[in-house]
C-alpha cells in the first residue's frame, strides 16, 4: 500500500506573484539563463510545454547533473497553481511517485509542496529537493525584480 508523504516550503518574494507564476507556467525557457548554476536546460517533449499533459525534460544540478522528465498534471491560472509529476529520471529511482506543486497566489510568498511515495524505507525524505526549489525561487524573484 502506498504511503504518501508531503513536505512544504514557503519562500518570500518581492516580485509580482503573477510574473513569478508566468516563469514556471509559460517561460520555462528563461530558467536556464536565470539559474545557470542550478538548471542547464528545459526541453519540451510533448505538448506546448505549458498546458495540461505537457511533458518536459529538465537537466539540473544538485551537486552533479541530474535529469528528470515531468508532466503537468494540474493547472489553475486564476489561483496561480501548477503541479508537475515526475515520470522519469533520477528521482523515479527512489520514489514510486513524486509530485511538486507551486502556489504563487499569495501575497509576498510562494509555496512549494512535494507529495511523494518512497520506493523503500531507506530512501531519505526529499528535503534537499524542496530546498533546491526554494533557492530557485529566490533566483527567479531576483531576476524579476531586476526587470522592473
Amino acid at each position: 500500500m502506498a504511503q504518501l508523504h508531503k513536505l512544504e516550503l514557503q519562500t518570500p518574494i518581492a516580485s509580482s506573484p503573477h510574473k513569478f507564476f508566468d516563469i514556471y507556467h509559460s517561460k520555462t525557457y528563461l530558467m536556464p539563463s536565470i539559474c545557470p548554476d542550478k538548471l542547464r536546460s528545459v526541453q519540451v517533449l510533448e505538448g506546448d510545454g505549458k498546458s495540461l499533459g505537457s511533458v518536459r525534460l529538465w537537466t539540473y544540478v544538485m551537486g552533479v547533473p541530474v535529469i528528470a522528465t515531468d508532466k503537468i498534471v494540474a493547472l489553475d491560472e486564476v489561483n496561480k497553481l501548477i503541479t508537475f509529476e515526475l515520470i522519469d529520471g533520477e528521482v523515479t529511482k527512489y520514489f514510486k511517485s513524486f509530485k511538486a506543486t507551486l502556489e504563487a497566489g499569495g501575497v509576498n510568498t510562494v509555496k512549494w509542496s512535494v507529495e511523494y511515495d518512497k520506493a523503500n524505507e531507506d530512501v531519505p525524505h526529499p528535503h534537499s529537493h524542496l530546498q533546491f526549489l526554494g533557492t530557485m525561487a529566490k533566483d527567479i524573484d531576483a531576476y524579476l525584480l531586476k526587470q522592473k
